[in-house]
C-alpha cells in the first residue's frame, strides 16, 4: 500500500460516497486531506470519522467564487497542495429523447462546470511549484454509454474527458510533474442513483456494483503514479476498447 505521507489532497464531493471513501484512504496512509461538499452537517460528520487533521470546507462546486475558496482555505490550512480530485458531479434518470433545457444545463453545472472551476483554481498553484495531480471523476459511461437513463449524464462526462484530457496536453511540455489523472469507475455502491434528477435504481442494488472502499483503494493508488486514465475494475478498459473497435466496424 502506498503512501501519502505530507502530501495535502483536497476532495470536492467529499462528504459521501467515492469522495469520502478516497478521504479516509488516503488519511489511513498518512495524507492530510481537505474535503468539500455542500451539505456542512455531513462535511462535518465525514471529517471527523476521517479524522487526522481533515479539514472541512463547505463548498458548492458549481460557483467559481466558491471553488477559489475552497482552495485558499486549503493553502491557509495546509501550506499547499499536492493533489486536487474534482469527484463531485451528479447523475440524471431521463432518456434523450426526454430531455429539458433544464436537464441538461444542470448536467453541465454539475459535471463540466465544477470540474472546470476546480481545474483553473488550482493549476496555477502546481504551475508555481512545478509539480501536482489533478483528477476529474468521470464514468464508465462516458465510454460505452450503455445507461440510456444517464443520457445527459453521460455525454457531460464524455465532455469531462476531453476537457482532462486537453489539460494534460497543455501541461505537458512545459509542466511534465504535473500529472491528469481521468478516473472511469463503472457501478459503485453508492448513494449515487438516489441523488440523481429524477431518482433512482439505487446503485447499491444493481447487480455487481463495485465496493465504494475497492474503488478508493484502487484511485489512491492511481493518484501516485498514473497519468491518464484509471479504471477501477479490472476488465473495464477492454470493454472500452471493444466498444470503439465495434463503432469503427459499423
Amino acid at each position: 500500500m502506498q503512501g501519502y505521507e505530507g502530501k495535502v489532497v483536497v476532495i470536492t464531493g467529499g462528504s459521501e460516497g467515492i469522495g469520502a471513501a478516497l478521504a479516509e484512504e488516503i488519511a489511513a496512509r498518512g495524507g492530510r486531506v481537505v474535503v468539500a461538499a455542500r451539505t456542512a452537517d455531513k462535511l462535518q460528520a465525514a471529517a471527523a470519522k476521517i479524522g487526522r487533521g481533515a479539514v472541512a470546507v463547505p463548498t458548492d462546486v458549481t460557483v467559481r467564487a466558491e471553488v477559489e475558496r475552497l482552495r485558499d482555505r486549503a493553502l491557509a490550512a495546509a501550506g499547499r497542495v499536492d493533489v486536487w480530485v474534482n469527484n463531485a458531479g451528479r447523475g440524471i434518470s431521463k432518456p434523450l429523447l426526454s430531455l429539458g433545457d433544464e436537464d441538461i444545463d444542470a448536467m453541465v453545472r454539475d459535471n463540466v462546470k465544477s470540474a472546470l472551476y476546480g481545474m483553473q483554481a488550482i493549476v496555477p498553484h502546481m504551475q508555481a511549484r512545478g509539480d501536482g495531480v489533478i483528477a476529474n471523476v468521470s464514468t464508465m459511461l462516458s465510454r460505452v454509454p450503455f445507461a440510456p437513463i444517464r443520457s445527459a449524464y453521460s455525454a457531460c462526462k464524455a465532455a469531462l474527458n476531453s476537457l482532462t484530457e486537453t489539460l494534460r496536453a497543455e501541461l505537458r511540455e512545459k509542466y511534465p510533474n504535473i500529472r491528469v489523472v481521468t478516473v472511469l469507475p463503472g457501478v459503485v455502491a453508492t448513494d449515487f442513483g438516489n441523488h440523481a434528477l429524477g431518482g433512482g435504481p439505487d446503485s447499491r442494488s444493481l447487480p455487481g456494483a463495485q465496493d465504494v472502499h475497492e474503488a478508493a483503494r484502487v484511485i489512491a493508488d492511481a493518484l501516485l503514479t498514473r497519468n491518464g486514465d484509471v479504471y477501477t475494475r479490472p476488465g473495464m478498459e477492454k470493454t472500452a476498447l471493444a466498444h470503439l473497435e465495434q463503432l469503427a466496424k459499423s
